[in-house]
């Protein structure tokens, strides 16, 4: 058998550890929140002052399914509008503290899920795992023509912490 089999089952594998934690991260929280409407909150946690554009961008979605996720958000308080600093025509979104205080609760809860399993793995594989992650973070950040992973393709990487 190839390698290119086995590592994408291997891949696949760790993809849907990683997905059981954000599900379960999103569970650990006393809020009805969608896996887009976190990837949002995460979103504007990390650049303030997203538009609605930048959220369809980063989701790789149309304008108007990007407006009613973030219509949503805005409806149960954890995202405001606000005119931008920039340009008074423009609208941006930004947390509210209970979206922040979400966002940091979602986040600890995945962190820990994710830390457990490293936690029993042995050193050496740790070490390894974290080379792999570093170049597998840089390749993610250069696809889609980026040059540079100090660039990172925000569709791809938007949701992470």
């Amino acid at each position: 058998m190839s390698g290119k089999p086995v590592l994408a089952e291997e891949v696949m594998a760790a993809s849907r550890v990683i997905t059981a934690a954000v599900v379960r991260s999103l569970s650990a929280v006393d809020q009805k929140l969608t896996v887009p409407q976190l990837r949002v909150l995460v979103m504007v946690s990390a650049a303030q002052g997203l538009s609605v554009n930048a959220v369809a961008q980063g989701l790789g979605v149309n304008a108007s399914n990007a407006s009613r996720t973030c219509e949503r958000l805005v409806t149960s308080g954890l995202v405001f509008r606000e005119e931008s600093a920039d340009d008074r025509r423009r609208v941006v979104l930004n947390l509210s503290p209970a979206g922040k205080r979400l966002v940091d609760s979602v986040m600890k809860v995945r962190r820990n899920e994710l830390l457990g399993v490293v936690a029993r793995m042995a050193p050496a594989d740790r070490r390894t795992l974290a080379e792999s992650l570093r170049a597998f973070n840089v390749a993610a950040a250069m696809s889609e023509g980026q040059d540079s992973p100090d660039h990172p393709d925000q569709h791809l990487l938007a949701w992470l912490d």
